[in-house]
């Protein structure tokens, strides 16, 4: 098979033809600014209202809770730093877990140089947190809990309701990175009880550059970027119209197909686990197998370097990961599987596939037998 196979679609994916269809018009037809007030601009401030209808119909939220960003990464920082700035005075304690992606972990980081006290919870083998340890570590002064909605390297989905519950009950801030659980399970602001949630475009068939902070209302947090007021005061700069439009669309299209394709995705997803399990010798599957995202297969292989194998299998056309596309380059083993209890010469065999609607079942035979061959191969020359 020597076409391009690609199964990294927690790095990203590719954007659905009809989100691009809808997109173009607002490049050079509807290019009015937003917050301009003639008809021009009026037309591409309606296409912005449509799009946070449509997010918020997802998510079980108002339209009006939604607030544009330029990804998951602003979405993160500015729900905790944002969180965090406006009840400073009065609390200065936050929960997250160390798990996290690394723009809460390193926000979390930033925000103890400035004087807050955080706690980093554990999570078990299978990479979930307790609801147990998040009502232990609450304190008086605990002002914002940070718990993503599913991991982006094993796939583990977290207990979100009861956490959700946990922080209601205290009258505590409760936010959560849904970056990469939109599109693929159920998202409700309402469930789960979230004051804030984080979401990207590109992780569900969009554009990239295009992200989102759900902000209920009555919360109070403070921008951390400055200007025009924009996005209600909460984020300035001029919005990025097209990627706006096509974030709408793309969660109303990944929301149409999602109970179908989830079912697809996590059988094929299944077959290529028993076949990697029952043919590599020395193979284990890292995270949850029930709570889990329906696309994600993520690997330890003893005695290989996963780089090593990421390196052979893309001299194949096969486009995969070995731990999360933001610190795939880093040369350090990953924290998710270092938290999750797994030694540092372990967690450098990981192989994390991640499959979309587009895999088909003979491309997941021809990877699952790259996979064995590769592996056999790296460990006779090791």
């Amino acid at each position: 098979m020597k076409e391009m196979i690609y199964m990294d679609h927690a790095a990203t994916t590719p954007v659905r033809r009809e989100v691009v269809r809808a997109m173009l018009p607002y490049f050079h037809q509807y290019y009015g600014n937003p917050s301009s007030i003639y008809e021009k601009g009026a037309e591409s401030r309606r296409a912005m209202d449509k799009a946070r209808e449509q997010i918020a119909d997802v998510i079980h939220g108002k339209p009006e809770e939604i607030c544009f960003t330029s990804g998951g990464t602003e979405a993160d920082q500015l729900a905790i730093c944002g969180a965090a700035e406006a009840v400073f005075s009065k609390k200065n304690h936050i929960i997250t877990t160390a798990i996290e992606h690394h723009a809460v972990l390193h926000t979390c980081e930033k925000m103890k140089e400035k004087g807050w006290n955080v706690t980093f919870l554990p999570v078990n083998r299978e990479g979930q947190v307790s609801p147990a340890d998040v009502r232990r570590a609450i304190r008086k002064e605990t002002g914002l809990i940070s718990v993503m909605a599913a991991n982006n390297e094993v796939g583990t989905i977290q207990p979100l309701e009861e956490i959700g519950e946990i922080a209601n009950r205290h009258g505590i801030l409760f936010h959560t990175d849904a970056v990469q659980a939109l599109g693929q399970i159920p998202v409700s602001v309402e469930k789960w009880k979230v004051d804030l949630l984080s979401g990207s475009a590109h992780k569900f068939y969009g554009p990239k550059g295009t992200g989102f902070l759900y902000v209920r209302s009555g919360v109070k947090i403070e921008p951390q970027i400055l200007g025009g007021g924009q996005e209600e005061g909460l984020r300035s700069g001029t919005e990025n119209v097209p990627g706006i439009v096509g974030a709408g669309q793309a969660i109303k299209a990944a929301e149409s197909h999602r109970e179908q394709d989830s079912l697809v995705i996590k059988g094929k997803r299944d077959y290529l686990i028993r076949r990697v399990i029952r043919e590599v010798p020395r193979c284990r599957l890292t995270g949850s197998l029930r709570n889990r995202l329906p696309g994600n297969a993520s690997f330890l292989f003893g005695g290989i370097d996963g780089n090593s194998l990421v390196y052979l299998l893309g001299e194949d056309g096969i486009c995969v990961s070995s731990g999360s596309a933001c610190s795939s380059g880093s040369g350090k083993p990953s924290h998710v599987l270092l938290a999750m209890n797994y030694s540092a010469e372990a967690a450098y065999g990981s192989l994390r596939i991640t499959l979309g609607i587009e895999n088909s079942q003979e491309e997941i035979d021809w990877v699952a037998d790259r996979i064995r061959e590769h592996v056999n191969r790296l460990r006779r020359s090791s």
